[in-house]
């Protein structure tokens, strides 16, 4: 494989071989990027000039360059970039420059990492489809005609076509997961508070979002759980007496392993081509000797668990809402029918809910977190899809709430799909993005491997393992 498209873990080890200096690495990527960028848009904010006196700089340190070794890598737009603009796709914040960089960014700066730049996001970080009025649109490097995904978009595109060494994104509903499904690339979103988001923010805010993480990916399992040990702990206040120290996974094979699979649910039925990748897993895991079963399920109805993801996830981003948008979202409210369950309606109560509400709504929560804890006593991993289907075209008409996306030829809201993410998500649990294969379309598909909380390891090294014996990142044809 061109080196562009190695893994993280793989660069670091020639650069402390001094097989290739850090310049010349990040140069490598630089041409790349002039090359393919004009038609992807994954990464609109480069920092080459400073990032290429950093390179020689590190080159001049031989094996002092920290774990990283010199690595050129990128992060999501979202993150502060000291001298860069944080717009989160928002036009009024263009012009702003950054004060100082987010925590992550320091941490892989005092890694050895070198962050050349940012890669592109939907407005708000609010959509599937990676588009804004700042940068405009980024396109699938398998099919220019499909989206990205979101809102990690631009991270997992930059990655699938070689344009960076690693990335670090962000998820609330399935923002690093549903990308890395798209894109056929490696994400994990870890238990929730498990990484500091200080710095991941709009300008103004340092309030933390329920819900939300920030995570890393990359084009191997084990560039996860490299990005996750150099990101994961608190940040200076609570480190005062926080310390992180997760679980261990010892496991050196898939014989043993307790395997619950979800492979589509009523509530957001997966396409067959989803279901088929994820049960052809589940068989292979099943002859390496795992235990593996279709009918384990946690104790609570997963059709009112993602009720009470919308609740609590339209909660999260109500801050965000200006006051017009927010009285607007009042006079909404004030036509619903009480018995109108749809996702719009789902979205405008929770928008203005009252605290009270939100409350009885994260009890809720809490009580289905407990009931997963349980579960997790008699199964290692859950085994579901990411999203309910493969990339789809970009330009779906409409609000997200309006658009329809076909599954096993009958329409599906789109906002369905968030369903795979929540579940999990909105209870703390680490979540693996991992490719299986390709769709018959010749696009890339993926499992979702969910763990107990604070089982980021585990969830991690089965995807490894996967890596190792079942189904490996493969490059998009067109950027080989």
């Amino acid at each position: 494989m061109d080196i562009a498209f190695w893994s993280a873990t793989r660069l670091i080890r020639a650069l402390k071989a001094k097989k290739i200096g850090a310049l010349e690495l990040l140069d490598l990527y630089a041409a790349r990027i002039k090359k393919h960028d004009g038609k992807l848009n994954a990464l609109p904010v480069l920092d080459m000039d400073a990032s290429r006196k950093r390179a020689k700089a590190l080159d001049r340190k031989g094996g002092k360059k920290g774990v990283l070794a010199g690595l050129p890598m990128t992060v999501k737009e979202s993150f502060d970039l000291k001298g860069h603009p944080t717009t989160w796709g928002l036009a009024e914040y263009a012009k702003d420059r950054a004060a100082s960089n987010a925590l992550a960014v320091d941490r892989f700066f005092a890694a050895g990492g070198n962050v050349f730049g940012k890669s592109n996001v939907p407005t708000l970080l609010a959509d599937w489809e990676t588009v804004n009025p700042v940068y405009g649109r980024t396109f699938n490097p398998w099919n220019l005609d499909r989206t990205p995904g979101g809102s990690s978009g631009g991270a997992a595109a930059a990655l699938a076509a070689g344009l960076t060494g690693m990335e670090a994104g962000s998820d609330i509903g399935g923002s690093i997961r549903n990308p890395a499904h798209f894109c056929g690339v490696y994400g994990h979103k870890p238990t929730w508070n498990l990484c500091s988001t200080a710095g991941h923010t709009l300008p103004g805010y340092v309030h933390p979002t329920d819900i939300t993480v920030i995570g890393p990916m990359g084009r191997s399992a084990m560039d996860l759980e490299l990005g996750l040990s150099l990101i994961a702990g608190p940040d200076a206040i609570d480190g005062a007496g926080t310390r992180v120290q997760l679980p261990k996974c010892e496991k050196k094979s898939l014989k043993g392993w307790r395997v619950a699979v979800v492979a589509t649910h009523p509530t957001a039925e997966a396409d067959v081509s989803v279901q088929n990748s994820i049960r052809r897993l589940a068989q292979f895991v099943a002859s390496k000797g795992a235990k593996v079963s279709e009918r384990a399920m946690p104790d609570f109805d997963f059709g009112e668990a993602h009720r009470v993801f919308i609740q609590l996830l339209r909660g999260a981003t109500s801050g965000r809402q200006t006051p017009a948008q927010f009285a607007q979202m009042q006079a909404a409210k004030a036509k619903l029918g009480p018995k109108d369950m749809g996702y719009y309606a789902q979205m405008v109560r929770a928008n203005t809910q009252a605290h009270k509400d939100w409350l009885l709504a994260s009890n809720r929560r809490h009580q289905m977190r407990l009931a997963w804890a349980e579960f997790f006593k008699d199964w290692d991993v859950v085994l579901c899809p990411n999203a309910a289907t493969a990339a789809y075209p970009h330009s779906m008409p409409g609000e997200r709430w309006e658009r329809m996306i076909i599954v096993n030829s009958k329409p599906q809201p789109l906002t369905t799909q968030m369903w795979w993410a929540g579940i999990s998500g909105m209870c703390y649990l680490p979540g693996t993005a991992a490719p299986i294969g390709l769709s018959p379309e010749g696009l890339p598909l993926s499992v979702q491997i969910v763990g107990p909380q604070y089982g980021d390891l585990t969830t991690i090294r089965f995807a490894q393992l996967l890596e190792r014996e079942y189904y490996a990142f493969a490059a998009p044809p067109a950027y080989t």
